[in-house]
């Protein structure tokens, strides 16, 4: 069963910001993929947190992992809706690639201390210190745009419109307009206009969210900060957990709560199918460009979406913000914020080409960035002195 005409199509790409030849044997978005799978910042999120700090266990899902269960979903329900499974295999493998350290408290204090250099009320240009704040999608695509150093002809990976559309999922509108004003290629031009991104795209976002709804869980649990009759409490996982305990009533501890995970991913994913096809069908769209054009069509049902809302706030209040979590994340956002400004200070600390850089707080930023939890820990620990963990 070959493309639908709303799908993306390789050979109807917008390009890549640098020509070069196609490849003789892969699509355009089938070499996205091979690129992103095959760059240094794509092997580090294997270190790089997702909600508990690499050290604290072996078996908890890290950027990495996270970034392949999103797109074992997104390509499972591309394929039903025949759109295009390389294109969401690519962004969703590289929706991650400008995360920080330790997640989003490492996001968090790394924005502070990039808006902290921005003066309230100025209008800061697009290449100077501060003023992008610190936005991970934005890093992300910075990465595959400017910071991976693989060729010989260019920064970066040279990536398609697609993929980098893909990518930048979420951007400030400060941000965008900055972007647009030294990117032609429009990338950011939906977040000023309005508008949506393709469809491929568009089920990456809602395939991110299915994924660390459903590995939250599982490593909530696994963490014992978690039980399952909390879990009960929340409407979307008590049925499936039901479900689970009717067809197999002996079944037990983890392979029960798998057994329920698993019963509430491929509802969700049902769901989005039937519900995204019908909405295809009733917006008429038959192109790309007519999906751009409209809001976004790929969706939950409202009764599946305000069922996922209620898990989110349930994870929110238990697990995220646990007492235990919440004390590592702190710990993490003082890493963050004195290796920012012990570099700062001490520039000659950073590697020779960070700074010799013109801007030095976003070169710091992109340096901070890049670093996998267990480097920055290190990092921190020789030059402050002072080990935060054990």
């Amino acid at each position: 069963m070959g493309l639908a005409a709303y799908a993306s199509h390789p050979e109807r790409s917008r390009g890549r910001r640098f020509p070069e030849p196609e490849a003789p044997t892969r699509t355009a978005f089938q070499r996205d993929r091979d690129r992103i799978i095959h760059s240094t910042a794509f092997r580090r999120l294997v270190y790089k947190t997702q909600v508990f700090l690499n050290h604290e266990g072996d078996l908890f899902r890290t950027r990495l992992t996270h970034s392949l269960e999103v797109a074992q979903l997104g390509r499972s329900i591309a394929r039903s809706l025949r759109l295009n499974e390389d294109l969401v295999e690519a962004i969703a493998l590289a929706h991650d690639l400008g995360h920080t350290p330790f997640g989003h408290a490492g996001q968090d204090a790394l924005h502070t201390c990039m808006k902290a250099l921005t003066p309230v009320g100025t209008t800061v240009d697009a290449g100077s210190d501060g003023g992008w704040g610190f936005e991970h999608n934005l890093q992300s695509l910075r990465v595959v745009d400017k910071l991976e150093e693989r060729y010989p002809a260019f920064d970066g990976l040279n990536l398609t419109f697609e993929t980098r559309e893909g990518i930048l999922k979420h951007c400030s509108r400060a941000n965008a307009q900055r972007l647009h004003a030294q990117d032609a290629s429009g990338v950011a031009q939906r977040f000023l206009q309005g508008g949506s991104p393709s469809l491929e795209a568009q089920l990456c976002n809602l395939a991110d969210e299915i994924a660390y709804n459903a590995h939250d869980i599982d490593d909530g649990v696994r963490s014992g900060l978690l039980t399952l009759e909390q879990l009960d409490e929340v409407p979307l996982f008590e049925q499936y957990h039901r479900q689970a305990l009717s067809a197999h009533p002996q079944l037990g501890g983890r392979r029960l709560l798998f057994e329920s995970i698993r019963l509430m991913l491929s509802d969700q994913v049902y769901d989005v199918i039937d519900t995204t096809r019908e909405r295809i069908e009733v917006s008429g769209v038959d192109s790309v460009d007519a999906v751009r054009a409209r809001g976004p069509l790929v969706a939950f049902s409202v009764d599946m979406g305000a069922r996922s809302q209620v898990l989110k706030g349930f994870l929110l209040r238990n697990l995220y913000r646990h007492p235990q979590v919440m004390e590592t994340t702190d710990r993490a956002r003082r890493v963050v914020t004195e290796l920012f400004a012990f570099y700062m200070q001490q520039p000659t600390e950073l590697p020779d080409a960070h700074a010799r850089s013109e801007h030095l707080a976003r070169a710091v930023a992109d340096y901070i960035a890049g670093m996998t939890d267990r480097f920055a820990i290190r990092e921190h620990e020789r030059l402050s002195g002072a080990s935060l963990f054990p």
